[in-house]
């Protein structure tokens, strides 16, 4: 049963992840405007963060929508397809879950921030002028 049960799951994935990435693309928000001083800060800041995600998990592109209305050039790291990328976000926060956002902060320690929501009331928090 358990068979059948994956490659159900694995045959929804494959048809439904190339709609959801164009559903993406099409519903893509306009990201903020700053003058470039304001924007090169930002762009400072997002050199410290991280996003672990997959392709086409909606809450991964949840996250990366709010990244694009914020314009956030927040560096995104593939781990389902990079075994480098799953075993650094496995060693780091303790489970492959995603979306995860790595933090590091001026004293250079690491915090691993788990949770869609989490991430976005994060990234409004710290970004949103």
């Amino acid at each position: 049963m358990k068979p059948v049960i994956r490659v159900f799951f694995k045959t929804l994935r494959i048809v439904l992840g190339p709609v959801m990435l164009v559903k993406e693309r099409l519903t893509s928000p306009k990201g903020m405007q700053r003058d470039a001083a304001a924007q090169a800060a930002i762009d400072l800041h997002c050199q410290s963060l991280a996003l672990y995600q997959f392709n086409t998990c909606p809450f991964c592109i949840k996250v990366r929508q709010e990244m694009r209305r914020l314009s956030l050039p927040i560096e995104k790291r593939d781990a389902q397809h990079h075994v480098a990328n799953r075993d650094e976000l496995l060693q780091g926060s303790g489970a492959t879950k995603v979306p995860c956002l790595k933090i590091i902060d001026a004293n250079g320690h690491t915090q691993w921030l788990q949770d869609s929501t989490a991430i976005v009331t994060y990234l409004r928090a710290r970004f949103q002028s």
